[in-house]
């Protein structure tokens, strides 16, 4: 298992969005269709250039989970785009801990001092692992950060670093 940063890659980029489509649509049935998410097809544009970034763990070069960081300003940015498929989920793998982990210490390098994000409001395994990381749910008025987020029923937090 490797975690790395998101290179310009047919292959991988399949595997992103099959992984994206499965836990979004066949696991929470939130019917979140592609075409809202074409973050997913300019990667490097949309996080990368613009000085976050889109990480992919490798399982045996498949992809089994993502996370990307979204600068917003200069002190805040959004966790987006935080999948791993099931059987990397908690014991023995714990590829949520290690992906989060990449993301938090990328951020705290690049000087950010908030971290915000939505999460569809029925994923409480979602709102468990992030409460226990700190974050804090928010109310929309206090979000303060202008993103798209396709699920209408979020669950808003925030971190303070």
């Amino acid at each position: 298992m490797k975690i790395i940063s998101f290179e310009e890659n047919p292959h991988y980029l399949a595997q992103i969005v099959g992984l994206i489509d499965f836990c979004q649509n066949k696991e929470a049935h939130l019917e979140i269709k592609m075409a809202e998410q074409d973050d997913l097809f300019q990667i490097k544009a949309y996080y990368q250039d613009k000085g976050g970034n889109f990480w992919i763990a490798l399982d045996n070069n498949d992809v089994v989970g993502t996370i990307a960081l979204l600068p917003i300003d200069a002190q805040t940015a959004v966790l987006k785009k935080f999948f791993t498929y099931p059987k990397y989920r908690g014991q023995p793998v714990h590829l949520g801990s290690q992906l989060y982990e990449t993301f938090i210490t990328f951020a705290k390098q690049h000087d950010y001092e908030r971290i915000v994000l939505d999460t569809p409001e029925g994923e409480t395994r979602s709102h468990y692992f992030y409460e226990k990381q700190g974050f804090v749910q928010i109310t929309k008025d206090q979000l303060a950060a202008d993103y798209v987020y396709p699920d209408r029923n979020s669950r808003l937090y925030q971190l303070t670093l």
